[in-house]
């Protein structure tokens, strides 16, 4: 079984080097990037089948990021792994396509199972969050 191609976006070096290790055992961490900008300039390069990404990240933010990657018509799943636990940011994120929403205090249990999920095309929020209802 060939494994799923990632992307990991996160302003916070210990923080992305943390998320790269814990997922790598199942994933192929193709690249990590500090910043939105970087990811959406190296997508079509890499083509990964998966995108994870920080909302608060210097220039681009992890929302305009995903944005930009949906009117490029990149196909790749994204999961947001975020501190932010308030709905108007869950709302943004889910309104980009996003298929996974974690919070960082949960990124030992949740982000490898968001993950799987969101390839596998089906929602994952972290249960520390209010869950949103299908539109």
């Amino acid at each position: 079984m060939e494994r799923a191609r990632i992307l990991l976006a996160d302003d916070h070096p210990e923080f992305l080097s943390l998320a790269a290790g814990l997922v790598e055992a199942e994933f192929d961490v193709l690249k990590t990037f500090a910043n939105g900008q970087r990811v959406v300039d190296e997508f079509s390069v890499v083509n990964p089948d998966l995108v994870v990404l920080d909302i608060s990240m210097p220039g681009l933010n992890g929302i305009e990021t995903a944005q930009k990657l949906r009117a490029a018509r990149a196909n790749a799943k994204i999961v947001f792994l975020t501190v932010h636990k308030d709905r108007d940011y869950l709302r943004s994120a889910l309104a980009t396509g996003a298929l996974g929403y974690v919070t960082k205090d949960r990124l030992a249990t949740d982000l490898i199972p968001a993950m799987r999920a969101a390839l596998a095309g089906q929602r994952f929020i972290s249960c520390s969050l209010p869950q949103e209802q299908e539109t």
